[in-house]
């Protein structure tokens, strides 16, 4: 028998994903796929708040196509007590009559 064990330990389990991302795009390196990454974590974290800032972010660099993050962002919509039906990144419509 040996002295050493082998450890299962995932390195990456205690470290804030949303953390580490945020202060890359505060250093200046954000991408839509980072936006995206913040979006998701701070929605299924809870936080809509953040997660409407970042997907926001997100559809402002590039149109919203994806039916999971119109859902998400109707969720966090929701969440947050907002109109959806004004909502310029999901009807941009609204955003033309103005």
């Amino acid at each position: 028998m040996s002295g050493y064990s082998q450890s299962s330990t995932d390195v990456n389990k205690d470290v804030d994903r949303t953390a580490v991302y945020e202060q890359v795009v505060k250093e200046g390196y954000g991408t839509p796929t980072i936006y995206k990454e913040l979006g998701n974590g701070h929605y299924f974290k809870g936080n809509y708040a953040e997660a409407k800032k970042w997907f926001e972010k997100l559809f402002e660099t590039e149109t919203l196509k994806d039916p999971m993050l119109k859902f998400r962002y109707k969720q966090t919509l929701k969440a947050l007590k907002l109109d959806i039906e004004t909502n310029t990144y999901l009807n941009p419509a609204v955003a033309g009559s103005n």
